[in-house]
């Protein structure tokens, strides 16, 4: 039998993106190739369910939010040799993100943000 519904947190599945004790979540690791991010979608994923009035914000802020994330490593701010997490707002959404010195792969979490930071 074949269900229409979610489950609310994805446990089976590798997480790649930084943790997060935030639900919902989605989490991923992006590639850096100098200062452009690729999006890889088998290496990223969500955790609990998003309602559905903000189901929509994601798509509407992560372009927003790569090319931020882009402006980043461009300024030197985001560093692929240094660990150092950032913090984004958009569309109500906020993105954590940090190479984690990776040198080649940005990793983010991107939740609801809070109606204390609204």
């Amino acid at each position: 039998m074949v269900s229409d519904t979610l489950p609310d947190d994805n446990h089976d599945r590798p997480w790649w993106g930084l943790p997060c004790t935030v639900r919902p979540c989605f989490g991923a690791r992006l590639v850096q190739e100098g200062n452009r991010l690729h999006y890889l979608a088998d290496r990223a994923g969500i955790r609990g369910r998003f309602r559905d009035a903000d189901a929509y914000h994601p798509d509407q802020a992560f372009p927003l939010l790569m090319k931020q994330l882009e402006l980043m490593l461009t300024s030197g701010e985001l560093n692929p040799r240094h660990q150092h997490t950032v913090t984004l707002y958009a569309k109500g959404l906020t993105c954590e993100a940090d190479t984690l010195g990776s040198c080649g792969y940005v990793y983010l979490a991107v939740y609801p943000t809070p109606e204390t930071k609204k």
